[in-house]
């Protein structure tokens, strides 16, 4: 096997939010999956859960940033850019797109892709619905 000594196969993605409970609930809400753990004001945590509702061996945390930029996109030169975005599969575009928005997202003005939109978060994280046929 590749990879580091000890990998134990958990992996978290964490998202810097001036209002880390606020965030989280979005993505609960926009996700299905419960509030795990945390403080409930620095550090929130949902464990992933599968399609199925199944837990994973993954989860999603929100931590606290003080002094939070809006991440820009598409990116622009001398602007906050993103770090990363989460991809996430759905069965139709047009009515998950239609529930994320009115869960507080926004669409984002350039859209690359038909098969894909592109979002923003309440806190400007950019996000993906994609058609995912498989």
């Amino acid at each position: 096997m590749a990879g580091i000594t000890g990998l134990t196969g958990w992996l978290g993605v964490v998202l810097g939010s001036p209002e880390p409970q606020r965030l989280a609930e979005f993505y609960r809400d926009l996700m299905g999956w419960p509030i795990s753990g945390g403080d409930g004001k620095t550090w929130i945590t949902m464990l992933m859960r599968d399609a199925e509702g199944v837990p994973t061996r993954s989860n999603l945390a929100f931590q606290l940033e003080q002094v939070h930029q809006r991440p820009v996109w598409p990116g622009l030169e001398g602007a906050q850019q993103m770090q990363f975005h989460l991809d996430v599969g759905v069965r139709e575009l047009g009515p998950a797109v239609d529930e994320a928005l009115a869960l507080g997202a926004s669409l984002a003005e350039f859209q690359p892709q038909d098969d894909v939109r592109v979002l923003i978060d309440p806190d400007g994280h950019p996000f993906c619905l994609y058609l995912d046929e498989g």
